[in-house]
């Protein structure tokens, strides 16, 4: 075959590439296999304690929304912080707290879920003697998730 025929073949097999991938049909279900992804320690300048974060996904064109794990070691716990699209916390085990600025903490346990609202201050963490996981759903806005604030103090913790 000569350089122009080889060149031929490949610009149409580019071209059926293209158009391939143009086609109507959804794309195909992705599965991205346990720990593919690595777990973080939650930095300290948002964290009070020891706390994991395991990512699952993080928004994209098709969901904007980002997924993970998050686990409190006793008595970890948030800083205050707001979303500006709000978030979706799902209790996957132990006991936790949880509160909105202004409001009582309130006890969060396995099977409860939470949904902070857009812009509204709150923090949320792990009960004092027992840990606590969540599944965070957090949605998105220009790229940003979460805006961060002050540490939650040992008194706003302790309060009932």
């Amino acid at each position: 075959m000569n350089r122009i025929s080889c060149t031929l073949v490949s610009v149409l097999l580019a071209l059926a590439v293209v158009k391939a991938s143009q086609a109507s049909e959804p794309a195909g279900q992705q599965v991205t296999a346990a720990g593919m992804q690595s777990s973080a320690v939650g930095p300290a300048d948002f964290f009070t304690g020891r706390v994991r974060v395991d990512p699952l996904y993080s928004a994209n064109q098709n969901i904007n929304a980002s997924g993970a794990y998050v686990t409190f070691e006793p008595g970890a716990r948030s800083a205050w912080h707001t979303h500006p699209e709000g978030q979706y916390l799902v209790v996957v085990a132990g006991v936790g707290r949880t509160q909105e600025w202004g409001k009582p903490v309130q006890e969060i346990k396995a099977g409860d879920v939470v949904w902070c609202p857009p812009g509204v201050k709150h923090w949320h963490g792990a009960a004092s003697n027992v840990a606590m996981t969540h599944l965070a759903v957090t949605g998105t806005k220009e790229g940003k998730n979460v805006q961060w604030m002050e540490k939650v103090s040992d008194e706003q913790y302790a309060s009932r």
